[in-house]
């Protein structure tokens, strides 16, 4: 950016602030004015209150207003004041009276005090009876408040003779009830089909599900999933169509999110939803406890998403977390105890089992393998991961100021040893109100603090193929393992013992939103937010691990920052004129991130592993060592948006939606830096129409459809467009090993966004008062100008590479999503809910004008034999993930293996020119289905979900499947009828490509309320929980929820952390 631009930059940004200041300062300057006042002398005669309060007025200055007729018989005695503040003369004054005071924005109002009592009642739904827990009941005029419990019962004090109840519950039409002498009542509340999805939030806004003109899945904190989890993403596990989660079962990884099929090249964030927690862009996910998230709402199509611009391009995920409201006080403990196990092993050969293997194969163990041992490897380096989570929430407040918070800690020991994660989350926030709601500021403020511990990777693999017939250990205590051999052969219980990875993360999100109601309808909005991430980690290899042999124990250290800064500032105007309505947005963003701020180095030769890597200058490494620096260079990257939204109603029955935004990234080319996002959208509320009038049981029938153009920012290194130089090579002089700098990445001024244009087409409708509802969606996803490394002619270029948009790919799908209440009495209440989405993946081009490619392969996954053979190849007309491999034709006479050839023979010696398509890793189906039960205090529910369509490669069996050399590593149970003369049976071919459907008994819960007659407890629940309790699938290997994410999904590749079977006790508590 020039000068000019980034002086103008920094001026907006400079006055933004200052405006915040300003507003911030004039309300304290007025509030404080108004708690200053303080009568200096005042003398009262004995008389009348009325002359009392006269004086009091006129030597204060203060504006004091009552009913003269309703004091008129009042007296008081004669007092003195000296240095008091005006309240404190009003209560002396009012004192014994039967008259108390408030303030209002610096005015008194005297009236009299009303004698309350307590007032009980039961809530009960008007149609089944059921009571109803959870209903939010207030005084009309404070903030006297209560919640029902379990039986649907309520206990606040209020004024018998007048005063007004209110009683509001989502899914019901808010009631209100005026006391009229009744200490006790019985309320009865109308199910409201309209409500029962209504509030639904989206960018800058919220809205609800009937005015929605997009493709939106809300998911509340009652459907969320329920289990041992440490990343929000995994509550909506097959709760949201066209949504696939995968997720191992190591407690640190991040789970694969795809929405509507991959959309582009990169891999990592790049691949992912784009994240808004509590209206924050972009903040970082690991800062929700999922025992704090309200809801989450899941933008699909472009129309929704469209506002979000460049980074919008696989959809955005808005979370919502638990917040006080007035009159609602609350503290709740939210608690679990769990163990996992690991849910499936690969069938391995005992050792008795591979010596008889070998022995009618008329061979035999080299002696050093063999010590009489059965050792089971898998046994050995797992364990059952003992998991607890405690939650504690509050909140309250009044009409002016709301507070709330939470504290959670979550301890994650994972099944392999050593593995692990710790994370203590604490977030709170303020809101306060001013100048009769005109103004209302909110400070926030999170933070999470993790440890991170992982196993080496090499342990998933050799716990496998470690020959079980050595033991553990040998005579002399040191670890039983042959250093020379090859595959990284090596001692997983060493691995275990003699290797730490420690990673500790500090993140803190601070957030300050003020909104000001400058005219009727037009309210402007400021938000400024700081995010600051702190990464420390911390590898030590000990002294006697195999990982570093020779080296006297290695150790590596690293320490980096990065921070975000977010500013916000929109318009909004809303009026209703007639039969229109219209909603208007426009706004302003800029963003920063600083990235990689920090360092990395590295030491051998210790004298001893006690200090272990905490003191590096305790190291003596050979001479010519060179530490390893990573790849320590601070980045920024700045953001520029502009945005506008227009929302039209007519009638309540037909919606226009059209939006705009235009960003600018400091990361793309110089001459592509700007780009603009476009959205329409329009609904038609058919249920509103005259003609449906006399349909009754369809409560709402609406078809939606909208365009719009997306962007895909995420991810972004922000020198990918730039011309770099890094550490080119190496080279010896005078004893000394030098590096030498040159360059690494060429400068393409072009590079531009990627961009993704969706078309979506949808169906609401809701039956029979909301007991059945549907809503189905068709979309068509291109995504344009993709980026990837394109071979270039050096010279005249730098390198002989270069990232250029090329690309296209498209998604085409179906998403289905039904709701059905069958039965609902007072005591037993049955709800099921399904969906089902289709997607159908296709890479369109790989080539333009100025670049070519025919085809990409991926998926180099080596072997003996195989060395440049990939498994996987991005080729036009074919799916991300498509399998590329040798065809698999089965045993010759000798029991050898055979395959297909490219001129249709059949060979036992194949070239990479024999490969064939075989079929890609994407799902064509994926689906969930629950269930839920409530009678009387209990409840439960059943959670099933699944996929169908996809292909998986095996690459861990095929890997171990060698029986050549079943002499120094143990084999799977698929062994026993391979020749032991079968050299290429561990070829990766399609032998090894297996069908990736599985259906999975995800979840099952069992709760009890348990009835709590005390005014101070309002619920108590217990439940028990099982996850991953069964499933059913052809595959062969640990599990088929395969990693979906990169550029090479669904690989089962000797890297896979077993998924677990967990049980669960927890606890539901609110006072």
């Amino acid at each position: 950016m020039n000068v000019r631009s980034t002086h103008l930059r920094t001026s907006v940004f400079g006055k933004q602030i200052c405006l915040v200041l300003l507003l911030l300062s004039l309300y304290g300057s007025i509030s404080a004015q108004q708690k200053s006042a303080v009568v200096q002398e005042l003398h009262v005669s004995a008389g009348p209150l009325t002359s009392a309060l006269g004086l009091l007025r006129q030597q204060s200055g203060a504006n004091i207003m009552y009913d003269a007729n309703l004091l008129k018989h009042l007296t008081v005695k004669a007092q003195d004041f000296r240095g008091q503040s005006v309240e404190d003369v009003l209560r002396q004054l009012l004192k014994g009276s039967g008259f108390s005071f408030s303030s209002t924005e610096g005015v008194f109002i005297i009236k009299k005090e009303k004698v309350t009592a307590p007032v009980t009642g039961t809530i009960t739904d008007e149609e089944t009876g059921a009571r109803l827990p959870g209903v939010s009941v207030l005084v009309k005029g404070n903030t006297q408040g209560s919640i029902t419990n379990a039986e649907g019962a309520f206990t606040l004090q209020a004024d018998p003779h007048g005063d007004t109840l209110l009683f509001s519950s989502l899914g019901y039409k808010p009631g209100r009830l005026v006391l009229n002498g009744q200490q006790q009542v019985t309320i009865r509340l109308k199910s409201d089909a309209s409500v029962l999805n209504s509030v639904v939030v989206v960018g800058y806004g919220q809205t609800t599900k009937g005015d929605l003109t997009g493709a939106v899945s809300h998911v509340s904190s009652e459907n969320f999933n329920t289990g041992v989890f440490s990343s929000p993403e995994q509550l909506l596990q097959g709760k949201v169509p066209g949504l696939n989660i995968t997720r191992s079962g190591d407690p640190n990884a991040t789970p694969a999110v795809i929405l509507r099929g991959p959309s582009t090249f990169r891999e990592g964030e790049a691949q992912q939803p784009f994240y808004v927690i509590d209206g924050v862009p972009g903040a970082n996910i690991q800062l929700v406890s999922p025992a704090d998230i309200l809801s989450m709402d899941v933008l699909k199509d472009a129309a929704s998403t469209a506002i979000y611009g460049a980074r919008a391009a696989n959809g955005v995920i808005m979370i919502t977390t638990r917040r006080a409201k007035q009159g609602q006080s609350w503290i709740s403990y939210n608690a679990y105890a769990a163990s996992e196990r690991i849910s499936n092993k690969i069938d391995m050969l005992s050792a008795n089992e591979l010596r008889q293997y070998l022995k009618d194969n008329n061979k035999s163990l080299t002696p050093a393998y063999e010590d009489n041992a059965n050792t089971d490897w898998q046994k050995e380096v797992t364990r059952n991961g003992v998991s607890q989570s405690h939650n504690l929430s509050f909140g309250g407040g009044n009409e002016k100021t709301l507070f709330d918070g939470s504290i959670n800690y979550l301890q994650n020991n994972g099944i392999i040893k050593t593995s692990s994660l710790e994370r203590l989350n604490v977030r709170a926030n303020l809101e306060q109100r001013a100048f009769n709601d005109v103004l209302k500021i909110n400070l926030s403020i999170s933070n999470s603090l993790s440890t991170q511990n992982r196993a080496p990777e090499q342990v998933y693999l050799n716990m496998l193929n470690y020959i079980p017939t050595v033991n553990i250990f040998n005579p002399d205590g040191t670890y039983k393992e042959d250093l020379s051999r090859s595959r990284g052969y090596l001692n997983p219980v060493s691995l275990i013992d003699n290797n730490s990875d420690r990673t500790k993360e500090k993140i803190m999100l601070g957030n300050a939103r003020a909104e000001l109601k400058l005219l009727p309808g037009l309210r402007y909005t400021m938000s400024l937010s700081l995010q600051d991430q702190q990464i420390n980690r911390d590898i030590y290899n000990n002294r006697a691990s195999s990982l570093s042999p020779n080296t006297n124990g290695q150790a590596t250290r690293s320490a980096f920052t990065n921070s975000r800064k977010v500013l916000e500032s929109y318009f909004n105007y809303d009026k209703t004129f007639g039969k229109h309505d219209l909603r208007l947005l426009a706004g302003y963003s800029w963003q920063e991130d600083r990235t990689g701020d920090g360092f990395q180095t590295s030491q051998q030769g210790f004298v001893s592993d006690v200090t272990a890597g905490n003191n590096l200058n305790l190291g003596g490494a050979k001479d010519g060592y060179l530490p390893n620096y990573g790849t320590t260079r601070i980045q920024t990257l700045r953001f520029i948006s502009f945005y506008g939204r227009v929302n039209y109603l007519y009638e309540d029955k037909y919606l226009l939606q059209v939006s705009v935004r235009r960003d600018g990234s400091s990361a793309f080319g110089i001459n592509n830096r700007w780009g603009t996002f476009p959205a329409v959208s329009g609904a038609w509320k058919i249920s509103k129409e005259k003609f449906m009038d006399n349909i009754r049981w369809i409560e709402e029938l609406k078809l939606r459809a909208g365009y719009g153009v997306t962007g895909n920012s995420l991810g972004f290194d922000p020198l990918i467009a730039r011309f770099r130089n890094d550490i080119f090579g190496k080279f010896y002089s005078d004893g000394r090993i030098i590096s030498s700098i040159g360059p690494v990445q060429n400068d393409n001024p072009n590079l531009k966004w990627e961009r993704t244009g969706m078309a979506n087409i949808g169906i609401d409708l809701t039956l029979w008062k909301g007991r059945l509802s549907v809503t189905a969606d068709y979309y068509d996803k291109r995504t344009t100008d993709l980026i990837y490394s394109y071979e270039v002619p050096s010279p005249p270029y730098f390198v002989p590479n270069m990232l250029a948009n090329v690309g296209a790919m498209s998604n085409k799908g179906i998403e289905l999503q039904v709701n059905v209440v069958p039965v609902k009495t007072a005591n037993f209440t049955w709800s099921t809910s399904a969906n089902i989405a289709h997607n159908k993946n296709r890479v369109v081009s790989l080539s333009n004008d100025m670049f070519s490619v025919k085809y990409i392969e991926t998926a180099d996954l080596g072997g003996k034999g195989q060395s440049g053979n990939k498994s996987q190849l991005i080729q036009a007309g074919y799916a991300l993930g498509a399998f590329y491999l040798w065809q698999y034709e089965g045993k010759d006479k000798e029991g050898n293996s055979t395959f297909r050839s490219a001129n249709g023979g059949i060979t036992k010696e194949p070239s990479s020119t024999d490969r064939y398509y075989s079929g890609d890793a994407q799902p064509a189906i994926i689906y969930g289905w629950n269930n839920s039960f409530t009678f009387h205090q209990f409840d439960a529910s059943i959670f099933i979900r699944g996929v169908s369509g996809n292909k998986i490669l095996n690459a861990t069996l095929a890997n171990l499947n060698n029986p050549a050399e079943a002499t120094g590593y143990d084999m799977p149970r698929i062994t026993l009828g391979e020749a032991v003369t079968d050299a290429k049976a561990p070829y990766i071919s399609t032998r090894y490509l297996e069908n990736g459907s599985y259906l999975r008994l995800d979840n099952v819960t069992i709760g009890y309320t348990i009835p709590v007659p005390g005014k101070y407890v309002r619920k108590l629940r217990v439940y028990a929980t099982g996850n991953n309790l069964a499933l059913i699938t052809k595959y062969k290997g640990i599990d088929p929820e395969i990693n979906m994410g990169g550029l090479t999904p669904g690989i089962d590749n000797n890297n896979f952390y077993p998924k677990t079977r967990s049980f669960l006790l927890g606890l539901n508590a609110t006072f």
